[in-house]
């Protein structure tokens, strides 16, 4: 009889423990997801900082899409991003911007 109410109460404990290690892991996600959140909702970056990065000679990194700006209009300007050494940019696996294809000039042909 006491071997019954052993493995009741071991079954029990192992239940008990299951249910505190899952409440612990949603709740290391649920931290997880809001300091992505807070990544993700990081104030864009003023005209003082692009001046300040752009004298240092740094690039601004699209988080989202893995590509660094040296210069143009989406320097500093993307929603998720961040600005760093060119160098940092390229060991971290990003790619350089490709730049605008040029516009041809209309010709006016009249026949």
């Amino acid at each position: 009889m006491k071997l019954k109410s052993i493995g009741k109460i071991a079954l029990a404990a192992a239940l008990a423990l299951t249910a505190v290690a899952q409440a612990a892991k949603s709740g290391d996600q649920a931290k997880t997801s809001a300091a992505k959140k807070a990544v993700d909702t990081a104030p864009a970056p003023s005209d003082k900082d692009i001046a300040d990065a752009k004298a240092k000679g740094m690039v601004w990194v699209n988080t989202s899409t893995k590509v660094y700006h040296k210069d143009g209009e989406f320097y500093g300007k993307t929603k998720k991003g961040k600005f760093m050494a060119e160098d940092d940019a390229k060991k971290g696996g990003y790619r350089a911007a490709q730049e605008p294809a040029a516009k041809k000039a209309k010709t006016d042909v009249k026949k």
